[in-house]
C-alpha cells in the first residue's frame, strides 16, 4: 500500500535519533500540519496527557496533550507536530492501529511515523534509517536496510540546519 505522505523513520539501535529526526521534521514541516505518530510494541503504563482514542484486542490508540513531559511523544509536539498519535501493538496488529490512526488525519498533510515495522506493511513516500553511532544496543534491520530508503546519522542531524527532504505535492521526498 503506497502512502505518499507518510514517512517512517527506523533506526540501527537504541539513541540513533529516531525522535531527534522526528522532531526535526516537525520543526521544518510543522506550519503544513505536520502529524507525527510514534508506535511500539512495549505495553507499558500510560502516562498522563495521553487520551485514549481506540482500544482493540491487541492494541491501543492514544493522542498526546501534554506538551511538557520529557516523552518521545511530548517532543514531537512541542518541536511543532500539530498531532501527535501513540499506539501500543503487538505484531499481529500494528497495520490495524495504524489505519485507525489514519481515520483521525486530514487526507494528504505530511504525516511522519516513528515504526520500523511499519515498513513490512507500507510503502512511504520516503524511509529514513537513523544509523546509530554506538555499537552497544544494535537492532537487526538488516531486511530493512534493503529497501529504499535515506540514512542519516545524529551527528549529521546536529549539524544541519536544514534537513534535505521536501514535502510537495502531498508526498515525501528526498532532495
Amino acid at each position: 500500500m503506497f502512502i505518499p505522505n507518510l514517512l517512517i523513520i527506523a533506526g540501527t539501535g537504541n539513541k540513533s535519533g529516531k525522535t531527534s529526526m522526528a522532531c526535526r521534521l516537525a520543526e521544518q514541516f510543522g506550519s503544513a500540519c505536520l502529524t507525527a505518530i510514534k508506535i511500539t510494541p512495549h505495553f507499558h503504563e500510560t502516562t498522563p496527557g495521553l487520551i485514549l482514542l481506540e482500544e482493540g484486542n491487541g492494541y491501543a490508540i492514544f493522542e498526546e496533550t501534554d506538551r511538557e513531559s520529557s516523552k518521545d511523544t511530548s517532543r514531537m509536539l512541542r518541536a511543532g507536530a500539530s498531532r501527535v498519535f501513540f499506539a501500543k501493538v503487538t505484531d499481529e496488529t500494528l497495520f490495524q492501529a495504524f489505519r485507525e490512526i489514519l481515520k483521525y488525519i486530514p487526507a494528504g498533510v505530511p504525516v511522519v511515523c516513528e515504526s520500523p515495522s511499519l515498513r513490512y506493511y507500507t510503502d512511504p513516500g520516503l524511509f529514513i534509517i537513523m544509523i546509530s553511532e554506538e555499537r552497544n544496543n544494535q537492532k537487526d534491520i538488516n531486511n530493512l536496510l534493503g529497501l529504499p530508503h535515506v540514512e542519516f546519522n545524529l551527528t549529521f542531524l546536529q549539524q544541519s540546519k536544514k534537513l534535505p527532504v521536501g514535502f510537495r505535492d502531498g508526498k515525501w521526498i528526498s532532495i
